[in-house]
């Protein structure tokens, strides 16, 4: 009689549990690896989820990836970092609309010895031209993030397909930045990289950051609500409650507060 009583004492604790954990507000969130390894998600999502009593799950992941997967209805809200990518998520009815948020720019790092002899310049075309002429080893997240879309538009530009080389001098790693960071750092490979992750990035070995500078480099990250009516699941309002705190004074300044060793990774600017 007492073991009945205890055991269906435990089951009406676990039952209530449950239905709290049920009823507790979350919010499933696909982003980049960038936000998520930089630390800055980390820093900014505790005011939120103070403020408001959601939860924020993130699954961080390449900007393709997480486009796809807001596109299957896994996630109420999409951050990245693929302007155009973006503009089509929306057009074609998967977003409700876009939203800037912040932004930093990409990197070009290399080996110190640096055999494309780019060091020092601004001209992201002419330092691909300089590797691919040198055929020094390239280490490219081929992976169809938004660094990833980056570097291949920056590709298109020089007129040169280094996929032709791809297994020699061109490396994909199919990997997330970190990764291919390691990889670039073991081999002494060039790598286009955001400097948030690279600043954030522990295992630099020979690695330096060898050109930088050039407005092509600009890297925009937005915000989108995906559309309850592609996916009924959808947590709208409490998605959009997030959108409105990120994009506002709260969430801006928040984004402005996260340094590294005194430097700044990301910059506000949600108009």
């Amino acid at each position: 009689m007492i073991r009945a009583m205890i055991k269906a004492a435990l089951v009406a604790i676990a039952v209530t549990a449950g239905e709290s954990r049920a009823e507790s507000p979350f919010i499933i969130v696909q982003s980049t690896t960038s936000t998520q390894n930089s630390g800055l998600l980390d820093f900014i999502l505790p005011g939120f989820e103070a403020e408001t009593g959601i939860d924020v799950r993130v699954v961080a992941v390449g900007t393709g990836q997480a486009i796809r997967n807001a596109r299957n209805g896994d996630g109420d809200v999409l951050l990245v970092h693929s302007k155009p990518a973006e503009e089509a998520f929306v057009a074609d009815g998967w977003g409700v609309e876009r939203f800037d948020v912040m932004y930093n720019d990409l990197v070009l790092v290399g080996p110190k010895s640096d055999p494309a002899q780019v060091k020092g310049g601004d001209d992201i075309v002419a330092a691909l031209t300089a590797v691919a002429e040198a055929q020094a080893p390239f280490a490219s997240r081929g992976d169809d993030s938004g660094t990833h879309k980056a570097e291949l538009g920056h590709w298109a530009r020089t007129g040169i397909d280094p996929t032709d080389a791809s297994g020699t001098w061109y490396r994909e790693t199919g990997s997330g930045m970190g990764a291919t960071l390691n990889i670039a750092s073991g081999m002494g490979a060039y790598a286009l990289t955001d400097r948030a992750t690279w600043l954030s990035f522990g295992n630099r070995g020979d690695l330096d950051i060898l050109v930088e500078g050039d407005p092509a480099l600009f890297n925009q990250y937005g915000v989108i609500l995906v559309n309850p009516e592609k996916h009924s699941g959808v947590r709208a309002a409490a998605g959009q409650r997030f959108i409105d705190w990120l994009t506002g004074p709260d969430g801006q300044s928040a984004i402005e507060a996260y340094q590294l060793d005194g430097q700044q990774l990301f910059f506000p600017n949600a108009k």
